[in-house]
């Protein structure tokens, strides 16, 4: 069978999804040689450097293929229906939401079937999600596509069961067609581990409380900057925010609240983080905090989680889902459950010790080689007679 998978979504700064697209490929690589892959690229500089991340040259069965539009060009629309009949692709793989409709018909199979990762429909939950993104300003057109997709699609990969509920009723997905929903969790990269976690700190020893990720409303990153700065006084040493994420300048309400709390001086905004870096942040700081209003899965908790790094998340989306009893939660809004938990954890050294002890287990529970044999079951399963 062969198969084609988009990893146009691999972008130069990696993110949640270019990490999920990556470490999917990784695994296939190493595991699979029933099937034959193509893996769709637009960026040449993106795909060298990701056939030499993952060691693809030795996958004799694994093609990168490169292209010469991006995921949301409409040449696209018009030309990649054709390059995959070109390719003789059985079953092609979106890794998120966007797939070229005039490949696959609504309502009936097409000669190539169609898998898409839908991570979550945050945007159809949440109008106010990210108000600058395009998303949001095309509501209508998004809306109305995420809808064809469901439709054309034939089976819906997500990340977890709370992003399949979801999917499930925004998109209008029949409860009789289940078959074509596929919650498939997450993994963690063997990177993250907490075999290389600092030492306990002494008293006058900075404190780090760490956020990963972005700047969007939804991720209500100025919840955690006002906690923060309720609890500083409150602590006998001195305690830095650690902001990891790439700048968007779209949003700058965490930052003018920093300000406006007079804690900007104790706040630290990283930028993009490499991969190196971010595992060191994870094993550095004392604390992850994370009050997003949604998550479909939340990679970075289990990142957090495999380093032995204790956890407080909002009790939202997948968040409980994946954390399970190795987290303490708060309502997404709970300013004041936030900053209970923050010093709870960083004067309570067995409270602290207990999270970080639940973590790896937790976080083991996910890994992407299990992720890469539930999705190569999902191929197979729409193989050609």
């Amino acid at each position: 069978m062969k198969i084609v998978i988009d990893a146009r979504w691999i972008f130069t700064q990696i993110s949640g999804i270019g990490e999920y697209t990556r470490e999917l490929i990784r695994q296939i690589a190493v595991m699979e040689r029933r099937h034959d892959y193509t893996l769709l690229f637009q960026d040449a500089t993106v795909m060298q450097r990701t056939i030499q991340e993952l060691d693809l040259d030795a996958a004799l069965n694994v093609h990168p293929h490169l292209v010469p539009y991006g995921v949301f060009a409409p040449r696209g629309q018009l030309d990649l229906p054709c390059e995959l009949r070109r390719l003789g692709a059985h079953v092609y793989h979106s890794t998120n939401y966007m797939i070229p409709l005039r490949a696959f018909p609504r309502n009936r199979a097409g000669t190539i079937r169609c898998v898409v990762t839908i991570h979550d429909v945050i945007p159809l939950l949440f109008r106010d999600h990210a108000p600058q993104s395009r998303k949001a300003r095309l509501f209508p057109i998004y809306r109305w596509l995420m809808r064809e997709i469901g439709q054309r699609a034939d089976r819906i990969i997500t990340v977890s069961a709370a992003s399949a509920a979801d999917i499930a009723r925004t998109l209008e997905i029949p409860a009789d067609g289940a078959i074509k929903l596929c919650p498939i969790h997450n993994g963690v990269a063997t990177r993250f581990s907490a075999l290389a976690r600092r030492p306990a700190k002494d008293a006058t020893e900075e404190r780090r409380i760490l956020y990963v990720g972005r700047s969007d409303p939804y991720k209500n990153l100025p919840v955690l900057v006002e906690a923060f700065a309720r609890v500083r006084p409150r602590l006998p040493f001195p305690c830095r925010l650690v902001v990891a994420g790439s700048p968007d300048p779209r949003y700058p309400q965490a930052s003018e609240c920093a300000r406006r709390l007079a804690v900007d001086d104790h706040v630290q905004w990283t930028g993009y983080v490499s991969d190196h870096d971010l595992v060191t942040l994870y094993q550095n700081a004392d604390l992850l905090v994370h009050p997003s209003r949604y998550e479909g899965f939340g990679l970075q908790i289990v990142e957090a989680m495999a380093c032995g790094l204790p956890v407080v998340c909002s009790r939202a989306g997948a968040l409980p889902e994946v954390a399970g009893d190795a987290a303490l939660y708060a309502a997404p809004d709970d300013v004041d459950g936030f900053a209970a938990h923050i010093l709870a954890v960083l004067t309570d050294p067995a409270l602290a010790a207990d999270l970080s002890r639940k973590g790896p287990p937790q976080a083991a529970r996910y890994t992407w080689r299990a992720t890469a044999e539930k999705t190569l079951l999902v191929y197979e399963d729409l193989s050609p007679p």
